[in-house]
């Protein structure tokens, strides 16, 4: 089950990206933006979902919100534990769905370039790569999916 998160969820979600970014700490040369991002004021303004296995225990969380004429999909995090079980995809299968709803013609996100594996699971996905650049500190690599 996906839900909207609740202040209540904020401990599991920060929990969840410190878990599933760690590995990419010693890459990077410091935490990924994802682990420093206000999850707080995140919930608070409704961009924060998160999915639930069947008895309702935390798997993972997205954050996505309408910008500049698209859905930004911010981040997509998923318990290492739950990892592999297509956590991930209905999460992201949400975000589309959410964007169709708004009119919204396509998805936009970005991944840091020393993320390897998301360079190739995002072309799979249907994301094409529309640009790469620095931006605050992190070197980012940009993706599109038209709906």
């Amino acid at each position: 089950m996906i839900r909207q998160a609740g202040p209540e969820d904020e401990a599991a979600i920060r929990n969840c990206a410190d878990l599933a970014y760690a590995r990419y700490v010693p890459l990077i040369g410091r935490k990924p933006a994802p682990m420093l991002a206000d999850y707080a004021a995140q919930i608070a303004a409704g961009v924060v979902h998160l999915a639930e296995d069947a008895a309702g225990a935390f798997q993972g969380f997205i954050v996505f919100y309408p910008e500049d004429g698209a859905m930004l999909l911010e981040n997509v995090a998923v318990l290492p534990k739950a990892a592999g079980q297509g956590v991930g995809r209905a999460l992201m299968a949400f975000c589309e769905d959410c964007a169709r709803q708004q009119g919204l013609p396509a998805i936009r996100l970005y991944t840091n370039a020393k993320m390897t594996e998301n360079l190739s699971i995002y072309p799979r996905l249907g994301y094409v790569q529309t640009g790469r650049r620095q931006e605050d500190g992190f070197d980012r690599v940009f993706f599109e999916k038209p709906l």
